[in-house]
């Protein structure tokens, strides 16, 4: 009888505890994400019945985001030009705060622009990081970062996996790539940011078809101009008889209270087989950014680039970018380009972004096309969640 006088008073504190020690466990975390573009823009083009003046809303995506315990997981459908598809799909471990392991369909490490629409200053990603930078592929990657190094490595499998059925002769094998990227930084608290980077890559050849023989010995180069409203090709070339691919691009950046730089150089080389030329590819582009009012910028090392500024900011950005996919040698001839482009970035907040943009891209010496300009004012409406 005692003991029951002293058990039951203490009762409600033992199930508080037993609760507590419960609502230690994981516990799933789901965000929806999305995001919506919507672009006008008025050309000046002299080829102008190519380029028309107009609105569109190129891209509607949304998904969901999970979480639990070490375990995240994303997945997002898009909606773009009339065609509807599974974007983002992957699962991801955190080993801890600094590293983790990714699976699934996702942009890979390759480079300042391969990490996020949102943190892309400039209007459209510059041309000539479009053509070298890769696109959603289905593989894994590994990141690790300290203050000092940023560190990404992956393995993935040719962008056509996604789409088209391993079903010969149509599909009868998988290319494969080796991507990297290596940061090494200085980046504290009110002190300049500064960090030099190369990224590597091997590939072997892509699916190509003949007739309907997938013949898979070829790579592909190709960038649109940098404009949503008209999807027109800039430059392209498409390289037979390829035995590999390898590429590398060195990057820098500097950011440092209302000012920031960034620029990127990018060479390939395709080896062919029976005695032919390889190939060679490059480019190149250089940003300079400036807050006109608002905060300062800051630095991100998860994803070792500079972060967007803070609500209520407006930033001018002046881009250079220049690209070469002829090659007299190879007796290829994809075309040059080179442009430049003013962009004013208005951050009302984390999720609504105003964007407005003059482009001049020229290209030439593509074969069988007429050289091609691309003048012209742009603005777009982004919602980012």
């Amino acid at each position: 009888m005692m003991k029951a006088k002293f058990i039951l008073p203490a009762l409600p504190l033992i199930l508080a505890s037993a609760s507590a020690i419960a609502d230690d466990s994981p516990k799933l975390q789901v965000t929806p994400s999305g995001r919506i573009l919507m672009d006008g823009a008025l050309y000046a083009s002299p080829q102008k019945e190519q380029f028309p003046d107009g609105m569109a809303i190129p891209e509607v995506r949304l998904g969901a985001k999970f979480k639990y315990g070490k375990w995240s997981a994303n997945i997002d459908m898009g909606y773009a030009y009339a065609k509807l598809g599974l974007r983002n799909i992957w699962l991801e471990y955190g080993f801890n705060n600094h590293s983790s392991i990714r699976f699934g369909n996702f942009i890979h490490q390759f480079g300042l622009q391969s990490t996020s629409l949102s943190l892309k200053s400039t209007f459209e990603q510059p041309l000539a990081s479009a053509l070298f930078t890769p696109g959603l592929q289905l593989g894994v990657m590994y990141v690790n970062y300290t203050p000092a190094f940023y560190g990404a490595v992956s393995a993935h499998v040719e962008s056509s996996a996604r789409t088209n059925v391993m079903n010969a002769p149509l599909f009868n094998q998988q290319g494969y790539g080796l991507l990297t990227r290596l940061v090494w930084r200085t980046a504290s608290e009110g002190a300049p940011a500064f960090h030099a980077g190369i990224s590597g890559g091997f590939a072997t050849p892509q699916r190509r078809l003949e007739g309907e023989e997938d013949v898979h010995d070829g790579f592909t180069l190709s960038a649109n101009f940098p404009t949503k409203v008209v999807q027109e090709t800039a430059v392209s070339a498409t390289v037979d008889k390829a035995m590999n691919s390898f590429k590398f691009s060195p990057e820098l950046l500097f950011a440092y209270d209302r000012f920031a730089f960034e620029g990127q150089y990018f060479f390939q080389q395709i080896n062919r087989r029976e005695n032919l030329a390889a190939y060679h590819a490059q480019s190149g582009y250089a940003s300079l950014r400036g807050i006109l009012f608002g905060d300062r910028y800051s630095y991100v090392s998860s994803t070792a680039q500079v972060a967007n500024p803070k609500n209520n900011t407006l930033e001018c950005v002046v881009n250079y970018n220049y690209a070469t996919l002829s090659d007299s040698k190879a007796n290829i001839f994809g075309g040059c380009a080179n442009g430049f482009n003013v962009t004013f970035n208005y951050y009302f907040n984390p999720y609504i972004t105003a964007r407005l943009n003059y482009s001049y891209t020229h290209v030439w010496n593509r074969e069988g096309h007429d050289p091609m300009t691309l003048n012209g004012f742009q603005a777009r409406l982004m919602l980012l969640f």
